[in-house]
C-alpha cells in the first residue's frame, strides 16, 4: 500500500532543520514575574491569554487521547529560578532521547493531574513531594502521539537529591527560567516533505562547558511557549 501523503512523517533530526524565524520581536517576561513571589502572584490571578495554535494535526490513538501530566518544576536557586528537565532514554517507545519534563500517564490511584505529575517526578528523578509547592496548571496540551498532557507548574525548594531511573531517564539537568522565557530564544523551525510541511518551536540550550546543546523541541518546547504566553499576559 502506498504511503499516505497526508500524514506527517516522523522528524528524525530536528536539530538540523532550518530556522525560519525567532520571536525576538515579542516582549520579554518582566523580571519580577520570574521569582517565587512573582509566580505565586501570577497563578493567583485570572489572566486573559491564548496558547499558541498548534501547527500539526493531533493523532488520537483509539479515539480519545490518553491522559498524562508533566511537572514544570521551577527550582529555587540563588541565581534565579531554573527549570528541571530530563533527557529520555534512547530505548523508549515514545519520544526516545528527547528532552522532556518529568511526567507520564495517569494511573487509577492518582487523585488529580498534580498527583500524577508528583508521582512520576518521584519515580523518574527521585524528587520528593515534600520539596514541591504546586502553583497551578496550564491548559492541556495535545501531542502528536495521542496524549492529552496537563502541565503542572510548581516551585521546588532545595536541598534536593535527584537520581535518575535509568530505565526511563538518561540525564537530569536544569535550564535558567529567564533563558526559556526570553522569546528571542524561541526558534521556529520547519520540516518539509513531499505533500506538506510542519513548523515547531525549538529552544537549544548550551550549559557552560558543554560543547553540545540540549535541543529542546516538540511538546516540551510547545508547553514552555505556552508558559511564556501565560507569564507575559
Amino acid at each position: 500500500m502506498p504511503p499516505n501523503k497526508s500524514s506527517t512523517p516522523r522528524i528524525l533530526e530536528p536539530e538540523i532543520l532550518p530556522i525560519e524565524s525567532t520571536s525576538a520581536d515579542l516582549p520579554r517576561v518582566r523580571e519580577d514575574v520570574l521569582t517565587p513571589d512573582g509566580m505565586r502572584a501570577r497563578f493567583a490571578q485570572t489572566l486573559d491569554w491564548t496558547p499558541d495554535a498548534r501547527d500539526d494535526k493531533i493523532k488520537a490513538l483509539g479515539g480519545d487521547p490518553r491522559v498524562a501530566s508533566v511537572l514544570i518544576a521551577l527550582v529555587v536557586r540563588d541565581g534565579g529560578l531554573t527549570v528541571l528537565l530530563t533527557q529520555r532514554a534512547d530505548h523508549l517507545s515514545n519520544h526516545a532521547g528527547q528532552i522532556s519534563f518529568p511526567g507520564g500517564r495517569e494511573e487509577p490511584g492518582d487523585a488529580d493531574a498534580a498527583a500524577t505529575a508528583l508521582r512520576e517526578a518521584q519515580e523518574e528523578v527521585g524528587l520528593e513531594a515534600e520539596h514541591v509547592e504546586v502553583l497551578g496548571e496550564l491548559p492541556d496540551y495535545l501531542t502528536g502521539t495521542g496524549f492529552r498532557v496537563t502541565p503542572v507548574v510548581a516551585l521546588v525548594h532545595p536541598p534536593i537529591e535527584l537520581h535518575a531511573d535509568t530505565l526511563e531517564v538518561a540525564d537530569i539537568f536544569e535550564v535558567p527560567l529567564a533563558f526559556l522565557m526570553d522569546p528571542a530564544n524561541h526558534q521556529t523551525r520547519v520540516f518539509r516533505w513531499e505533500g506538506g510541511e510542519r513548523r515547531f518551536f525549538a529552544m537549544p540550550f548550551t550549559p557552560a562547558g558543554n560543547a553540545s546543546p540540549y535541543f529542546i523541541w516538540g511538546a516540551t518546547a510547545g508547553m514552555l511557549r505556552n508558559f511564556y504566553r501565560f507569564l507575559a499576559a
